[in-house]
Parts: C-alpha cells; sequence; structure tokens
C-alpha cells in the first residue's frame, strides 16, 4: 500500500513522520534510518536533515516544483538485523 504525507508548499521546511511500531517485532527497535529521494522530476526537493527514535524516523523538506510529485525510501536497520523500506509521496502545491 503506498503511504502519502500531507503536500507541502515549495516555500515551506516541514518534518514528516513515519511510524515503524506496526514493522518491528516485539523488543524490535531502530538502529539506523536513512531518506533518499527515489523518484524525482527534479533536483529542487531537498533532503534537509533526519532523525529516528526507537520506533519513529523523521525527514525534514524543503524546496519543491509546484505540480510535481517525489518519492522518498525510508530504510531502517532494527537492533534485530532487519533491514525495511518505506517508499512515501509527496506533492507540492500551493497552500
Amino acid at each position: 500500500m503506498a503511504k502519502w504525507f500531507p503536500d507541502k508548499d515549495p516555500d515551506e521546511v516541514l518534518d514528516y513522520q513515519l511510524d515503524w511500531t506496526g514493522a518491528l517485532d516485539d523488543g524490535d527497535t531502530i538502529a539506523t534510518s536513512a531518506w533518499t529521494i527515489v523518484t524525482a522530476p527534479d533536483v529542487v526537493l531537498e533532503i534537509d536533515s533526519d532523525t529516528s527514535s526507537s520506533s519513529t524516523t523523521t525527514v525534514w523538506l524543503s524546496g519543491g516544483t509546484l505540480g510535481e510529485r517525489y518519492a522518498l525510501r525510508n530504510r531502517i536497520t532494527t537492533t534485530g538485523g532487519r533491514t525495511m523500506d518505506q517508499t512515501v509521496s509527496i506533492r507540492i502545491r500551493t497552500r
């Protein structure tokens, strides 16, 4: 199932979060997290920074081109040795 972040204005700098709780086994937590832009019509959307906790990951985004849609992938590695990916789409539009 595709996930979507809320629309973003190109002038905004906003944080977006994924909750991995449902995907993690009991006692397993996020050890590392990496965000990448995997589908982009241009290079205007930027990943400014990212953080993670034991069960959530957060990415800060800036820029983007009006009317375009971007796909971002979050890859986590857990303390139990699992590697998992989640791809999320975001659309850029005036708000």
